[in-house]
């Protein structure tokens, strides 16, 4: 396998797991919700494992590969770069953010915890959608040159 066929497959492993991201925090949220503490620690595991894996996976996809350019145009390129831009800045917020959740946790400082994941859920959810919308628009909907 060539790099480029590599980068190309780790993409759509990247997509998985923003995907999975996505699923587990919307399942935790749910479970939260009907305090099924337990079920919601599972599936905030499972997000934050798919989204470190993601982490890596994507650093090692633009070591081998770079960036690709997007190949829409006009409207599609604004919305396209809209996303990708947002995306890529609340990725760096929440970094943090969730390692502050993990901490607040590890403490036992569950309401604190609870407050803050008011504001870092929906960074986190949509940092999570919109990873799989950019892989979408650029892989699968107009191709990257």
């Amino acid at each position: 396998m060539d790099t480029a066929s590599l980068g190309d497959a780790l993409a759509v492993v990247n997509a998985s797991l923003n995907a999975s991201s996505a699923v587990a925090l919307g399942t935790g949220f749910v479970l939260i919700k009907r305090k099924t503490v337990r079920g919601h620690q599972r599936a905030m595991l499972t997000a934050l494992l798919a989204s470190a894996l993601f982490l890596v996976f994507y650093l090692t996809r633009v070591a081998l590969t770079g960036t690709h350019e997007f190949a829409g145009e006009g409207t599609a390129r604004v919305v396209y770069l809209s996303i990708l831009f947002t995306h890529m800045i609340l990725a760096v917020v929440v970094v943090p953010l969730v390692l502050r959740l993990l901490y607040l946790v590890r403490e036992r400082r569950f309401h604190d915890h609870a407050r803050l994941a008011r504001w870092v859920f929906p960074v986190w959810a949509y940092v999570s959608v919109t990873g799989l919308l950019v892989y979408l628009l650029l892989y699968q909907i107009y191709g990257y040159r």
